[in-house]
């Protein structure tokens, strides 16, 4: 294939919980208002991204997997199916307790598994996610709360605040609380049990559908408390740099680079690079060509991508990399 960055055609999302700040923070004119979801690079058929830009625009990510296989997605894909699903998501307000399945229940009961990450873009003082539950908390306390409408009281919370990140395996019952902007990395799937949706209401004075007996089938009722992702350091390219890793899964890494310098990557082909500019615009740059990554957009890198650059403007930069 043409080695060429892939910017995508965000596919946006309005739910009830959604803001303004995809379309505010990022300028984002295409975004509508409220806007709570931008699926940044997705091949799920239920947002499948676009290329925008290059000798392949207007060819889907599914397209591109099948057409080029490894030399798109690297040799840990062999299957040519992009594996995860980039996107920024605005709370407004809460999202609902729900759960995702994981590997053996998804097989299990159906549905696709997710586990995810979140890596908080911004959040207001005091701000705080829910991931799991407390010590205690089996099926009939669980059931009993969810009766009750006292889920909350039930909620493991953790205080996140920017630059912080969070792991969610499928099984974990969670909730994103309002002011939280966030990038999530996930699975590529869409499978979303809701418990509790905090008894809000459409405009219409409906309810949301609620999926409780799935859920019930697929919470990892064992799961082991979870703190804040603590970031490790690794070697920078260039010794202006700082990189970290933020997390490594079974399913996906990142990692953060804080740019003071142009960065040197070489792609060894066993893995893209999904790179998203956190604060400011970077330039990618390559023997032979050069691509813009505007500040809060995202782009997919190949694997067989020749040697480059990412190169912050003056003032420096931040980038998270993507990759399985």
């Amino acid at each position: 294939m043409t080695p060429h960055p892939l910017l995508f055609n965000p596919v946006y999302r309005d739910y009830v919980w959604g803001g303004n700040r995809i379309r505010e923070t990022f300028a984002r004119a295409d975004a509508p208002s409220p806007c709570a979801e931008s699926w940044e690079v997705s091949a799920h058929p239920d947002g499948m991204g676009v290329v925008e830009n290059g000798p392949h625009a207007g060819k889907t990510l599914e397209a591109l997997g099948a057409e080029f296989g490894a030399a798109l997605l690297g040799s840990h894909c062999p299957d040519g199916r992009f594996p995860i699903l980039v996107k920024i998501i605005d709370a407004k307000t809460r999202l609902s307790v729900q759960v995702h399945p994981g590997e053996e229940s998804a097989a299990r009961y159906g549905g696709e598994a997710k586990t995810e990450m979140w890596y908080i873009l911004d959040a207001p003082q005091g701000a705080f996610v829910c991931a799991g539950l407390k010590s205690g908390v089996g099926p009939r306390v669980f059931g009993d709360a969810i009766k009750a409408h006292d889920v909350a009281a039930t909620l493991r919370t953790l205080p996140v605040a920017p630059g912080k990140a969070v792991f969610v395996p499928g099984g974990l019952v969670h909730a994103i609380c309002e002011g939280c902007l966030i990038l999530e990395v996930q699975q590529s799937s869409n499978t979303t049990y809701r418990i509790h949706d905090w008894d809000r209401v459409d405009a219409g004075g409906n309810p949301r559908t609620l999926h409780v007996r799935q859920a019930m089938e697929v919470i990892d009722w064992h799961a082991p408390e979870l703190g804040l992702i603590a970031a490790v350091p690794m070697q920078a390219g260039a010794p202006e740099n700082r990189r970290d890793r933020v997390l490594r899964c079974d399913f996906f890494t990142m990692e953060r680079f804080v740019l003071a310098a142009p960065e040197p990557i070489r792609p060894d082909g066993t893995s893209f690079k999904a790179l998203f500019a956190v604060d400011r615009a970077v330039t990618i740059v390559w023997d032979g060509g050069c691509e813009t990554l505007p500040a809060g957009r995202s782009c997919l890198v190949p694997a067989t991508m020749p040697p480059y650059a990412i190169t912050p403007p003056e003032g420096g930069a931040t980038v998270l990399a993507i990759g399985v």
